[in-house]
């Protein structure tokens, strides 16, 4: 590919989240999105028509649009693994929404079909290569907080079902609030601490059925299979430990808290579900312990971005030869940490995390995928 040609870019799924990324992607002269495929080629049509999107179809369309360098894989979790699966073997690099897979083999099976073709994949979250989540790693970094010691997150209200029209899927295997959201927590705490060694939780669910709350069908019931409340426990290879909380049963509303602390202080990171945020510090020793230490903003610094700030990333590492962040290979570390979680809340265990990832680059402050490579 010549050093100024856009990547060519197919999606494969438009529903709900993909809006976001298609208006993105356009402010990206690194890409530019040739194809829109859905299983609903009508949905397809019209995504394409109001983004001004040339082409549309199915999605084998996409596979064989030789204009496609990149799929974005927006399908439902359950069959994450299998679509990019068929983009690498298209010949395709691939963006994908999280998780990577349902399933520890289908993850490392995608990562071990890229390598095999020499192609790249990226997973979400990017939210955590915002400005928000970014200027608090650099202060982490900086030292700011002293030595890490441990982190604490929750993410807790009452449950997507209050917004989504068809909300089945999140409260299915694969889904749920550790698999669904897990991801932007624990991105951003590898992010800083580096690879989880081992999880504990405990779970319970709040309701055996849900009655759906918005859309054509609102009033109909529908079941709850997975577990809707988490509390969990990470322990970090490099030292230091997290408690995290997820539910979907909360009459509080308590998104987004992410808080690390060390020796010399704590830093409040904003939601990891959004791209920017303030950023809080409070730099104190434990000889002061006993007083009241104030927080103070941090100026956010750096591109915000939204949804495909990731793809943007990818596009200039694949034109630059440089590892991109937000990679296959913390998307398996996060979704077998995720897996872990779960598995511990089955078992009563204290459940290990085999799989190592290196903590990315934090992004550059004066980086701005907007302007022309």
């Amino acid at each position: 590919m010549a050093h100024h040609t856009p990547l060519g870019v197919g999606f494969i799924g438009v529903g709900m989240i993909s809006d976001t990324y298609l208006e993105h992607l356009a402010t990206f002269p690194g890409v530019r999105v040739v194809i829109l495929g859905d299983l609903d080629t009508e949905r397809a049509r019209s995504q394409a028509a109001k983004h001004g999107i040339a082409a549309h179809g199915s999605p084998d369309d996409v596979l064989a649009h030789p204009g496609v360098d990149l799929v974005v894989n927006l399908t439902i979790p359950a069959v994450h693994a299998d679509v990019s699966l068929a983009a690498i073997e298209a010949g395709k690099h691939v963006w994908s929404e999280k998780p990577i897979a349902t399933d520890l083999a289908s993850a490392r099976a995608v990562l071990e079909a890229a390598d095999r073709k020499g192609l790249r994949v990226g997973i979400a979250p990017d939210t955590v290569l915002g400005n928000g989540v970014q200027t608090a790693l650099r202060a982490f970094e900086r030292g700011e907080i002293g030595d890490p010691l441990f982190a604490t997150t929750a993410m807790q209200w009452a449950g997507p079902d209050w917004f989504h029209p068809g909300p089945e899927f999140l409260f299915a295997p694969g889904a749920g609030p550790v698999l669904d959201m897990g991801p932007y927590y624990v991105t951003t705490l590898v992010s800083a601490f580096g690879s989880v060694a081992s999880a504990y939780a405990t779970a319970q669910t709040g309701q055996a059925n849900r009655t759906k709350k918005v859309g054509d069908r609102a009033g109909e019931e529908f079941p709850v299979l997975v577990p809707t409340t988490v509390q969990a426990t990470l322990s970090f290879e490099a030292g230091g430990s997290a408690q995290q909380l997820y539910s979907w049963d909360s009459p509080i509303r308590r998104m987004g808290f992410v808080e690390l602390v060390g020796t010399e202080g704590a830093l409040r990171i904003p939601d990891p579900n959004f791209f920017t945020g303030a950023v809080r510090l409070a730099q104190t020793t434990a000889e002061n312990a006993r007083e009241d230490t104030p927080w103070r903003d941090l100026a956010v610094e750096g591109v915000q971005g939204g949804r495909g700030l990731g793809i943007a990333d990818m596009a200039e590492a694949i034109r630059e030869d440089r590892a991109h962040r937000a990679s296959g290979e913390m998307g398996v570390h996060v979704l077998e940490t995720l897996l872990a979680i779960e598995e511990s809340t089955r078992s009563g265990a204290i459940e290990r995390v085999a799989s190592r990832v290196a903590r990315p680059a934090t992004v550059p402050v004066e980086w701005d995928p907007t302007l022309a490579a």
